[in-house]
């Protein structure tokens, strides 16, 4: 079996990006990394791959992003804030939205090819295909998923705000919570639905859930549907995103519920529909998302850094009338 780039850097004692930059460009890491590099290196046969040739042999002043659709306002907020820091740091901006295709894996490793490294939103990919690309030094940065090993990571914190979610929502009366949401579509809605659950045994309310097929407004019709159809209505409802709660905000008063006297709804983003509405969200630092993620790219692809990060940047709970106590 031929060696990758991973053996190279464990053999040497660094990490797969100081490989990289070691055999892109050879003055940016000091003469003992650069010697154990190269020593590894014949050791072990290494041959760069065809795509590793391709970004050592020359840069194409753009960098890529990648993530799930283009559909809602989140990616959209992300891909702002990521294209205003690379247009400052002069370079062009490729955007590819995979949209659930099998041809996924294709699809970024061809923009990996014609780009000097990727910034890859969501479950877009599994870490597979990512630490494949990170092997042959490609420089990458996840945004919104769990880190994967060696690789350059930002996100926004979601358990601890959850936890407070829940703590509000028992102090506006409710004992009994339904989370609106898909776990299994995103790391950042298990996350959430996690701290609600440790927040809510803190707090003694009851927790169920109720997974939707999609995860905008047109999911939380359906879920407004399928609730108004039980018996009664839970005390509250914790929706996964703001898009989920103003869907089913719509449905529940065209069935003549009151929001917030019937039935307390919350979000999760800020999106600027959700300040109309008077929804109570968590505001989530999207543009900060992305502006983060073009740096940590940048610094990768110069050789500032070689070492992976974590970043996870802070939300905040907004409480407006959708869950005020006043009104039950």
């Amino acid at each position: 079996m031929a060696s990758t780039i991973r053996d190279v850097a464990r053999s040497a004692g660094v990490s797969i990006a100081t490989v990289s930059r070691a055999m892109r460009e050879p003055s940016i890491v000091s003469v003992e990394t650069l010697r154990r590099v190269r020593e590894a290196a014949d050791q072990l046969d290494y041959t760069p791959s065809q795509l590793g040739r391709q970004l050592a042999e020359r840069r194409h002043g753009a960098n890529g992003i990648v993530f799930p659709d283009l559909s809602g306002p989140y990616y959209g907020e992300v891909v702002v804030g990521y294209e205003d820091v690379a247009s400052e740091l002069g370079r062009a901006v490729l955007i590819l939205a995979t949209h659930g295709r099998p041809a996924a894996r294709e699809m970024i490793t061809r923009l990996a090819g014609r780009c000097d490294g990727l910034v890859v939103l969501g479950h877009t990919v599994s870490d597979d295909v990512l630490l494949e690309l990170a092997e042959r030094g490609v420089p990458l940065v996840t945004v919104a998923r769990p880190p994967v090993t060696g690789v350059d990571s930002v996100a926004a914190e979601n358990h601890r705000t959850a936890h407070a979610l829940a703590s509000h929502l028992a102090a506006s009366g409710a004992r009994s919570v339904v989370f609106l949401g898909n776990p299994d579509r995103s790391p950042d809605v298990t996350e959430r639905l996690a701290g609600l659950r440790a927040g809510a045994d803190e707090a003694g309310l009851e927790v169920s859930e109720l997974r939707v097929e999609t995860m905008d407004e047109q999911g939380g019709a359906v879920a407004a549907e399928h609730l108004c159809q039980q018996d009664a209505l839970p005390d509250a409802i914790a929706c996964a995103n703001d898009e989920l709660a103003l869907g089913l905000m719509t449905a529940l008063r065209e069935r003549g519920v009151v929001v917030p006297r019937d039935v307390l709804v919350t979000g999760w983003d800020d999106i600027m529909a959700a300040r109309y509405a008077e929804l109570t969200t968590v505001r989530q630092p999207l543009r900060d998302l992305g502006a983060t993620a073009a740096r940590f790219l940048d610094d990768l692809i110069a050789g500032r850094r070689a070492e992976p990060r974590i970043e996870v940047l802070p939300t905040e709970l907004i409480v407006r009338s959708s869950s005020s106590p006043r009104e039950r």
